[in-house]
Parts: C-alpha cells; structure tokens; sequence
C-alpha cells in the first residue's frame, strides 16, 4: 500500500473519506499529510477522483514538481516491493498509469528535467522508451530536452544518434550538442558538427561561433583553419558582435597572433568588460606588457566598470616588466573597487609583490585570503626561492598540503630549488619521492630541478643515474649534465654527453655551447675549445651575445686577447658581459691600460658595468698604482648599488695594499662582512708587491689565527714576501705549511720556492728543489737560470739555458734576461751578445727594453763604453731610464766622465725627480775627485727637493728582521755593536784591510772627528750578526743599494778573520763571502 508521508508536519486528525467512486482505493491509502499538500487543491482532487483525466494537461509542471519534492513517495506492499532507488518521477508516472490517466508532453518535459537534476541516465532511458510508447518522439520539445540529457551524461553516441532522428533540427539544437562536445573539450566533435552544419545549408549563429572559437583554443586546429572561421564569421554579419569578437580575441592571443587580436578589438561595435579583459590579458601574456597597460588605461579614461580579471592581467603585466610602483597603485585602485578579496587578483598581487622582493606585503595578503588555491602558494613559493628565502618556501610548501591543496609541478620544481639553494640534498630526496608517489617525477620541470638539485649538490653520481632515466628530447637536462661534469672539471665526460647528446639528434643550443667552453676554459684544453668554436660558426650561434661572451673570456684567459678582441668588436648588440669579459681579460694579463681604456669607452657608451667590471677596473687602476683613478672607479660603484659586493670591496683592498697605503688597504679590510681567501690574499700579495713584506707575512700570520684556510695563492704570496726580504727562516716554515698542506706537487709552489731560496742566497736549496720537480715548466727553467746570474754563477746559468733547449722547452723573454744577465756578471761580452741576435733570429722573440738594458750592462762591465754608446743610438725603439742609468754606473766604475755626463743628461731628462741619477753622477765626480761638480750636483738636487734614498741594511735574526741605516745608533745594541764593529776593523786592518774613504770624500770631510757617522749600513748589519748568530749559521744580509768598494773589501777581510759564510744581497746580485773571496771574483 502506498503511503504518502510528510517530512515534518503531521495531520493532527483524519481527512474525511470523499464520495467518488474512487473513494474505495482512496480509503485504502492511509495518508499523512503536509500543511503544504493542502495547498494543491487541484492535484488532491486529481488524486481523490474529482478531474477527469482530459484535465490533468491543466496542472502545471511546477505544481506537480512542488507536490513531489514535498512527500517522497515510499511502498510498502505485502504481496510485492518497488526498486528504492527509482525516482520520485517514474513512481509519480507509475501510479498516473495505474489510475488510468495518460501523461501528455509537458509531463514528460518535466520529467526529463528532474532526470538531469538527478543525474538519472536509468531513469532518463527509461522515460524514453515511454515516449517512444506514447507516440512523443515526434515532439520537438521533447526531443529536445531528451538530447540535454543524454549530452549531459556524455553519453555522446546516444545522443548523436538521436540528434540525427530528428525530422527537423533548429540552431538551438545545433548548439546544444556542440555547446556539450565544447565543455568536454572534444575539439574533432566540434569542428565535425560544425562542417555538417555548413554542409546543411544551416547559418551558425552568433552561440554556434562563440563555441566554436572556445574550442579552437590551443594548438590543436591549424590556424588556416581559425582565419577560415573568421572569414565566415564576417561574411555572415558577426564581425563586430561581442559574443563572437570575445572569443576570437582570446584565440588570437593565446595563439600568439596579437595583430590579429587587435584588429578584432579594433572593429568591435561595443566592447565589454570581457572585451577590454580578452585583449588586455592577451598583450601581457604575448609580451606587450606596456601596450596592456596602454590599453588599460584607455578603459580607464573610457570609464567603463572594471572586472576583478581586468586587474589580475594588468597587475600581472607589471610584475613581468618591473613596473612595481604602477602595480601599488593600482593596489589602491583595487581596494576601491572592492576586489581585494578576489582571488585572481589577489594571486596577482603575490606575485608583483614577490618579484618586488616585498615579501611583507605579499605574506600580508596571502594571510588575509580567504580562500586560497595552488596558484596562490605557487606565486609565493617561486617568489620565495627566487630571492633566497629557501627556509620561509619549504614552510609554506608544508602549509599548502595541511590546507589540503595538492602541490602541483610548478610547485614541487620551486621547492626543490629552494633545496638546490641550500645545499640541503636530504630534503630534496625527500621530495623526490613525493614526485614519484605523485605520478609527476617525469614532468619536464620536475625533471630538470631534481637534475639541477643534485648537481648543485655536488652529487654528479646521482645526477647521472638520474640523468639515464629522464626523456632524453629535454635539452635542458643535456645541459645541466655539461654544467655538473665542468663543475668537476671532468672535460672526458662533457664532451662524451656534448657527442651523445648530438648523436640522440638534440642540436646545441645557446645554453650547450657556454656549457661545454666553460669547462674547456677551467681545464685550460683551448684547443678543444677552438674545435666547438668552428661549430658554433657552423650552426649559426656566432653572433649570439650569450655564446660570444663565453668565447671571449675562453680566449681572453689563455692569453689570446686579439682573438678575444675580434669577437667582441664584431658584437652587434651592447652585452655588459662581454665587455667586462674583455676588460677582465687584459687586467689578468698585465695590460692594464687596455683595461681601464675599454672600460671608458663602456661608459661613454652608456653601458652600466656590473660588478665584475668595476672589480676589473680597480684591479687594473692597482696593476699601475692608479690610486686616483681606482677611487673613482669605486665611488662609481657605490653609486651603481654596489656598495656591499664582495668582489668589489677586494679590488679595493688590492689597490690600497700595491699602493702601499696600508692605513687604507686595513681599513678597506676590516669593512668586509665576510672576507674569503681572496680578501686576505689581496691584502697579502698587495703587501708583498709593494715592498711591505713584513706587513704582508704579519697578515699570513693572522689568516691562520683566524681559521682561514690558505690555497696555493697564499702560499705563493707569503713565500714571495719572505723572498723579498731574504727572510729563509720564515720561509722554510711556509715551505713545511706547503708540503703539510699538499700543494708541495704543485709547478707553482715549486717555482717560488726556487725563487725563495735563491733570493736568499741559499743557491743549494734551489737547485734541489729544482732537481727534485717532477715535472717542469718554463717558469721552473726561469727560477733557477735567474738564480744562478744572481749568484754571479754565470757558466751554470748557461749550461742550463742549453739543457733547457735541448730538451725542448722554448724560452721566454724572461728567460733571455736571466742569461743576459748571467753573461754580464761573468763578462761574457761575445757570448751574451749572441744570445741577444738569437732571441730573433732564431726563436722569434722581439727584445724588449730589459734586454737591452742587460746588453748596455754587459759592454758597460767589460768596459767597452762608447761600443755601449753607439749600442744605444742604434736601438730600434728610444732607450729608457734603465739604459741610460746602467750606462752612467758602468762610466761610474770606469771613471769615464765623458761618456758618463752624456749619460746622465739624458738620464735626468727622462727622471729629473729620481734620487739615484744624482747619487750616481755625484759619485762619478767624487771617484774622479771633481769635488766642485760633486757639491754642485749635490746642491742641484737640494734646490729640485729631491732626497737621495738612504742606504740600508737587513738581517734576520731568531725571527726578527733588524734594519740598519748609515750611521745608525738607535738599535738596542747599539753600543755593542759599535764597540764589536772597532774591534773587527783592528782585526781586520791586522791582516792588511785599509779603509778607502777617499773614493767619495774631500781632504777636509776625512778630517772630521766621528768616523762612525760613514759607517755603512751593510757592516752595522753584519757585526750584529756575528754577535748574534752562532757559528755555522751563514750570515745573510740584503742591502737596498749597491754595495761599494770598501764595503765589498771589508766584508772580504771580516769573512776571513771570522771564519764565516757571509752573503749579501745588493741591488745587482748576490755576493758570497767565504774565507776571504768574493764569488763576484770582484766584478759587479
């Protein structure tokens, strides 16, 4: 029996029975009844009997809906049940039947809707096959609702063919199948239908475009066929509707072709909001960001109502090209509309705020979202890991899945990056196996972030296996794999993956060929690198900025600067990089003044250096002591915002310290926030170039004190240092430091301490290291050829070059000038002057100014003074300082005035303000005893300012360097010294010395009272010595000048009575006292 029950109100007493004749059935349905049933009279008399059945077409559909949806229908039968889950409509049709009464079309229309409300395909079926029974099928109405339905489910088939039964098909019915086969993206469906719509004869209308055009959007109809819509569409009138202009616009943009776009724009006859809003989003997506902004500002002025999607694309069009301030402002323009809640706009704004690195703003309105979707955590993230705030990424990355929101790939490639950024390789495992259990592990993005995450990390074994799984068509994972093996310096395994990656059918692109060249450059393989620089050529990446800048530093670091110069100048556009690849170039190699040219010539320009040309810059103003210059180059980098930068502030330290303004070079130092190896290596070499090598060991000091690892430069800088000051001690113990450290393989490390001990006078030493190399380079030949002519060890120096020769290693410039010299010391006139015609004539080398020099020294020595004068005039470029002030010394020793004043004219000439050209002139005329011309020039340099530089004298004692000047009393010992130094003389003068004070002073000077106020520094130095040093340890003395006569014989007298090893360092050479003989042999 069928109960009809109330869902809330009961009846509070029974209805009385009606009088029909269907009283009976009636009575017998016990029925409790809603408040709101009594209101459909009409149907409770249809029920009670009282309409006959040809009435029931007056009760109308929303009556009849209104009953059902009022009392759900239950059965309760003994003798049989009814299916629960039928619906209401087919038991209300049911029970119709049972009482006789036939459902005309608008019961069936009604029922047809309450099947696409319910989501019933049974039901809708169903229905059918009773209209097919009643004889509606033929109703266009319900035929037509009947498609809805079945276009609803997708159950297209079903559809189809009943949209082709139909006798006559409207454009509604059209559109209503192609609207379906549009939501469900079914692109073929949709220009199908259209194509038997044109065959048909039938005129889409304004609906049937606006879908079809929807449908186009992507890449999967050919865009002849897009322009062939168009056509139609303004053949038939529509090609200034709105409805249809709408769509066609957002097709061209999204398709790229943004003239298009605008021409449709353009012939609208009204646009809309979604007008101004298809064309805007479409500039700012295809790149016209100003033009999108243009075109806003026009529906501004036009004072048509903005939409929340009008704000989001122009919002988006100023983050994109950094118009932050604009995007503020339209900030406030947003709040006034009353669309800061809305989402589009909202993610909008995330993203200006986060690309303007105001993450405060940003996370402000990310807070006060109300409802927040992937793109929101996605414009934050990416945002937060661009600008190195890994940490704050990953915790919104964790907020994002306890919001419940699923991290998509845009997402999970910004969080590994994050982890990439922190060197944190765990992590980003971590979420490496999130990508998989995801299902996105091999999307293209996710791929290349987790390749670039290991790689970052330093696991290259990782990448590659990785690597090996990835879809090999992704160039980009090519070149991460190049990158990883070049940051290894592995060039067997780049150019392997370079060859594969070829091989695979990827062709290089402007990211491959910088890859690989780099790796070439760090390694020093030019001549691969001159191989993919003809294939650069070949595939057409010559003019390429990006590759051409990697080309340039390539060959600017070997040393081919005219070849790095030629592709700089054949560059068409202004490329920063280029530029300072260049300059930093000629800065490496001592040019310059090359540099700071080119880096003027980058100004006036209009080029905006970067850091690393304003580091150039200053790093070559320090190669020349530039001071001035250098200041200025860095106060134009404080201007550019590079107050804090590293690599600046270093140049800086560089130029103050080479310049030997230590007070500056501390200070610049000290300003340095986080100071590297190649701070406290600036400070050091700039120290040690400059002549304030204890400052600069005193550095080496406080490097190690600070935790400070030192690499191979160090080492190099402080052995320099301890060279220069003939410090052995201190630099034995660097030399320990290198060999604990393990740099003691290294050419380099082996090359200075040749130097080292040379310079020291420890010749033995650097012959064993020499000898000990196992591998050598010219440098090493250079070391010790210029070891032995310091050491006046001529004949050694020669037999060397020779082996050098023999065994194929080409000298240098460097090197002719440690055999020119080795010849002049040992007066090798005929020998020397051979090698000098060889440097051209058979090795090619063009004799630079210090080859001259060593030739003038070589016939000055021997006395060959006016072959040394026609030496000069018939130089092929104009003799130096140099020259002339080796001609005057040797006219000075030789006492040929003569010559010497013609020498020393042009001397002061070139130097008027150097000290040394009058002490030497002055000395000539003292030798010759031309007193008056000695005052007179003595006088000269008095009235010019010029003060002579006094003479002085350094030993090392217990790891204490002592100075001593002429005459010097203000030692602690000074007394005994003195008082040793008498005594020396005694003994001295016992064994035949006599003091020569006559070759620099008159009569009346050798009459004055106090002797020790001539007292050379050099013979202070070494009493002090002997006082100090216990016997066997050498005395090891250096001298800033060149030491006379009667020191020379003196010290000759002092090693006899003393039995000890004396060597002294002059300005010249090297002198080795031993027993009374000078290894000079007395030519110096």
């Amino acid at each position: 029996m069928v109960v009809i029950r109330a869902q809330a109100f009961m009846v509070p007493k029974p209805i009385s029975l009606l009088g029909s004749s269907n009283s009976l059935l009636y009575y017998q349905l016990p029925c409790k009844i809603t408040m709101k049933f009594q209101k459909n009279r009409e149907l409770l008399q249809y029920l009670s009997g009282r309409v006959q059945t040809s009435n029931l077409a007056a009760f109308s559909n929303v009556a009849i809906a209104q009953a059902l949806n009022d009392f759900p229908v239950e059965e309760h039968d003994r003798d049989s049940s009814i299916n629960m889950s039928r619906s209401k409509g087919l038991d209300f049709l049911n029970f119709m039947e049972q009482q006789g009464i036939h459902a005309n079309h608008q019961t069936y229309v009604w029922l047809l809707e309450g099947c696409l409300k319910s989501g019933s395909l049974v039901d809708a079926k169903k229905l059918h096959g009773r209209i097919l029974k009643s004889g509606f099928d033929g109703e266009h109405v319900i035929s037509s609702q009947l498609l809805d339905v079945y276009a609803s489910h997708g159950t297209f088939e079903d559809a189809v063919q009943l949209f082709d039964d139909f006798p006559h098909r409207s454009v509604s019915d059209w559109n209503l199948l192609i609207s379906y086969f549009a939501v469900k993206k079914l692109t073929n469906q949709v220009l199908g239908m259209f194509s038997r719509m044109l065959e048909e004869n039938l005129h889409p209308d304004e609906t049937t475009f606006a879908y079809i055009l929807r449908t186009c959007v992507g890449d999967k109809v050919a865009f002849l066929y897009v322009e062939q819509i168009h056509a139609k569409i303004i053949h038939l009138g529509f090609g200034s509707s709105p409805l249809v202009c709408n769509p066609l616009i957002d097709l061209y943009a999204k398709s790229g072709f943004v003239d298009s776009a605008k021409l449709v724009f353009g012939r609208l006859s009204l646009r809309d909001s979604i007008s101004w809003v298809a064309m805007v989003s479409g500039l700012s997506q295809n790149g016209c960001e100003e033009e999108a902004i243009l075109l806003y500002h026009d529906m501004h002025n036009s004072r048509i109502i903005p939409t929340p999607y009008i704000f989001s694309s122009v919002i988006s069009a100023c983050a994109k090209i950094e118009l932050f301030e604009l995007g503020e402002q339209l900030h406030a323009l947003i709040y006034k509309w009353a669309f800061a809640s809305e989402k589009f706009v909202c993610n909008a704004l995330v993203t200006l705020y986060s690309r303007s690195e105001n993450f405060i703003s940003a996370e402000q309105i990310f807070r006060k979202m109300q409802c927040r979707d992937e793109v929101t955590y996605n414009s934050l993230i990416s945002g937060l890991a661009q600008y190195g705030l890994n940490e704050r990424a990953l915790q919104l990355f964790e907020k994002m899945q306890l919001d419940y929101l699923k991290p998509d790939c845009v997402t999970l490639a910004s969080v590994v990056s994050a982890c990439a950024s922190m060197g944190d390789l765990h992590k980003g495992k971590q979420l490496h196996s999130y990508a998989i259990k995801a299902g996105i592990s091999s999307d293209i993005i996710i791929e290349g972030s987790l390749l670039d995450l290991y790689v970052k990390c330093s696991d290259v074994e990782t990448a590659h296996e990785f690597f090996l799984t990835t879809r090999k068509e992704n160039i980009v994972l090519w070149n991460v794999m190049l990158v990883a093996y070049g940051q290894i310096g592995d060039l067997s395994e780049s150019f392997w993956i370079f060859s594969k990656m070829q091989i695979a059918g990827l062709k290089p692109n402007q990211y491959t060929y910088p890859s690989i060249l780099r790796t070439c450059t760090s390694v020093g393989h030019l001549d691969l690198g001159k191989q993919i620089h003809t294939q650069v050529i070949k595939t057409g990446f010559q003019p390429n900025v990006y590759v051409c800048s990697v080309l340039i530093d390539m060959y600017a670091k070997h040393g081919k600067l005219d070849t790095a110069h030629k592709i700089f100048r054949r560059l068409n556009e202004e490329d920063v990089v280029s530029w300072t690849a260049m300059i930093a170039g000629y800065a490496q190699h001592d040019l310059f003044v090359e540099a700071l040219k080119l880096f003027e010539e980058m100004q006036e320009q209009g080029i905006r250096s970067d850091n690393i040309g304003f580091s150039s810059a200053i790093s070559a103003c320090a190669g020349i002591q530039a001071i001035n210059q250098g200041q200025q180059i860095h106060a134009q980098s404080i201007v550019s915002g590079y107050t804090l930068d590293l690599s600046i502030a270093n140049s800086l330290v560089c130029l103050y310290a080479r310049c030997g303004r230590i007070k500056d070079a501390y200070l610049a130092f000290d300003k340095i926030d986080s100071k590297d190896n190649i701070s406290w290596n600036g400070l050091i070499s700039g120290f040690a170039q400059s002549g304030h090598c204890e400052e600069a060991l005193t550095m080496v000091s406080q490097m190690n004190q600070a935790g400070v690892e030192p690499n191979m430069f160090t080492f190099t800088s402080a052995v320099s240092a301890a060279a220069n000051i003939a410090s052995i001690k201190q630099g034995k113990q660097i030399h320990a430091r290198i060999i604990k450290m393990g740099y003691d393989a290294e050419i380099e490390a082996s090359n200075v301490l040749i130097t080292l001990y040379a310079k020291c006078g420890s010749l033995d030493d650097a012959k064993k290291e020499f000898l000990e190399m196992p591998e050598k380079n010219e440098v090493s030949w250079n070391a010790m050829i210029t070891g032995y002519s310091q050491h006046g060890c001529g004949r050694e120096a020669i037999e060397l070059f020779e082996e050098m020769k023999r065994l194929g290693v080409m000298p240098n410039h460097v090197t002719f000038v440690g055999v020119l010299s080795a010849c002049s010391h040992v007066g090798l006139v005929d020998t020397g002057l051979g090698y000098f015609r060889a440097m051209s004539e058979e090795h090619g080398l063009v004799p630079k100014p210090e080859h001259y020099v060593c030739v003038v020294d070589i016939l000055g020595r021997a006395g060959l003074l006016h072959r040394a004068t026609v030496f000069i005039e018939a130089m092929p470029v104009e003799p130096d300082s140099m020259v002339w002030r080796t001609l005057l010394s040797a006219c000075t020793v030789h006492k040929n005035m003569e010559i010497g004043e013609f020498a020393a004219c042009r001397l002061l000439e070139l130097e008027p303000e150097d000290s040394a050209s009058y002490v030497l002139l002055s000395n000539m005329y003292a030798t010759a005893g031309k007193w008056d011309r000695r005052d007179q020039t003595r006088q000269t340099m008095k009235d010019r300012g010029v003060k002579k530089e006094p003479g002085r004298s350094w030993i090392e004692v217990k790891n204490s360097t002592h100075a001593f000047f002429v005459g010097d009393r203000l030692h602690p010992l000074a007394d005994k010294i003195y008082e040793f130094l008498e005594e020396l003389n005694k003994r001295a003068a016992a064994f035949g010395y006599v003091q020569d004070r006559s070759s620099l002073l008159n009569d009346m000077e050798q009459g004055k009272e106090d002797p020790a106020v001539y007292t050379h520094s050099e013979k202070l130095a070494i009493a002090f010595g002997l006082l100090s040093l216990s016997n066997p340890i050498p005395i090891r003395v250096i001298k800033n000048l060149r030491v006379c006569n009667d020191c020379h014989n003196w010290i000759k007298f002092v090693s006899r009575i003393s039995d000890r090893a004396i060597v002294v360092r002059d300005a010249y050479r090297f002198h080795h006292f031993q027993g009374g003989i000078c290894s000079c042999k007395d030519y110096w």
